[in-house]
């Protein structure tokens, strides 16, 4: 398993490594102390997600308030799609820069995000479906989420595809109106966030 981190600091892509011979195919596609000595603290798991999309569904970007964050732990095992990461930390030096990562079931890796950050994603192909473990439970007054076609944010959407979004993404604010409304997570609570986890 290799471990980098992405443009978006506190989110990092892990290259897995498949074992297959003729009976099919083994993934080991997470490993609690392999992430935690790259990130430098633990992942807690209260809640692991699945979802299933046709070709050209996207969904995103979403966050979550910070105490306690939500922290990601993304893995496509059927489908291909293009999964992206947004920098949403007020007062952060890379407010508003992304990372985007093909996740697919044919080089497996896997995306880890960090409480205060934006995650979304994009089906490439039909029934893609998309795996991931978080640190906190839905709590639905916490959870927001900045519209992925925000042209500010200029995420690299594939240009080919027909998106299908959500009523609430659709009327989800820019990532400018969403600071402007004090939607975001800030960079000193997220860092006074990731200090605790560490202690």
């Amino acid at each position: 398993m290799e471990i980098r981190e992405l443009a978006v600091p506190d989110s990092y892509v892990l290259d897995l490594v498949p074992h297959g011979d003729a009976r099919g195919r083994f993934t080991e596609w997470y490993r609690a102390d392999v992430l935690a000595e790259a990130v430098g603290r633990p992942l807690p798991l209260a809640q692991a997600n699945h979802s299933v999309s046709a070709r050209g569904v996207l969904r995103g970007v979403h966050f979550a308030l910070v105490p306690p964050g939500q922290a990601k732990y993304v893995y496509c095992p059927a489908g291909r799609v293009l999964d992206v990461v947004v920098d949403v930390r007020v007062g952060s030096p890379t407010f508003g820069v992304h990372d985007a990562v093909v996740l697919d079931s044919e080089q497996p890796r896997a995306v880890y995000l960090a409480e205060g950050l934006g995650h979304a994603f994009v089906s490439l192909a039909d029934a893609s479906s998309v795996t991931y473990l978080v640190s906190s439970g839905y709590s639905p007054g916490r959870e927001f989420g900045v519209h992925p076609l925000d042209p500010a944010l200029d995420l690299p959407w594939p240009a080919d595809l027909e998106f299908e979004l959500s009523a609430k993404d659709l009327a989800a604010p820019t990532l400018e109106q969403a600071r402007e409304q004090g939607l975001l997570p800030t960079l000193e609570q997220c860092t006074a966030r990731y200090a605790e986890q560490r202690a």
